[in-house]
């Protein structure tokens, strides 16, 4: 099970890093179809929401392949909460109807809804953040206690 849990975390890794990349250069036009259009202020707006998240996946990507068994849980955790974050974006593009990354039919973009809960799972098991969240969530239920 160790070196499944391994395996995953590199293949997320690799992932990750490679379509944080994308974000910056060849796929950049296909990234500014999924900003959800409520988030569309502006075209440079968009495109900072776009090179943003690539930076962010470039650097959750490198933290899933090179991560020290004590930060193993904080970047699982980060990657399974950037995972939620984009969703919205997954959902656009099925209700719009956003052609993007091969998308082309309504039930391609469906079945993708499907698979971003996937990976929330995968981050979260193979690099321990289901503990982190525990964490968090406890560190925020003691923070309400104590400004109550």
């Amino acid at each position: 099970m160790k070196y499944l849990k391994i395996i995953v975390q590199v293949l997320l890794g690799l992932f990750m890093t490679y379509a944080g990349i994308t974000h910056l250069t060849i796929a950049r036009e296909e990234f500014v179809a999924q900003v959800p259009v409520w988030l569309q202020f502006s075209p440079g707006f968009t495109d900072f929401i776009v090179l943003a998240s690539g930076v962010v996946e470039i650097t959750l990507g490198v933290g899933m392949l090179t991560q020290w068994k004590r930060w193993r849980g904080v970047v699982g955790g980060l990657l399974a909460l950037f995972y939620i974050a984009i969703f919205p974006g997954n959902i656009n593009q099925y209700v719009e109807g956003i052609n993007a990354f091969g998308l082309d039919t309504d039930t391609a973009r469906l079945i993708r809804l499907f698979i971003q809960p996937v990976l929330v799972f995968l981050a979260l098991w193979a690099a321990d953040g289901w503990q982190q969240w525990k964490i968090w969530w406890q560190w925020c239920k003691n923070r309400k206690n104590t400004s109550a």
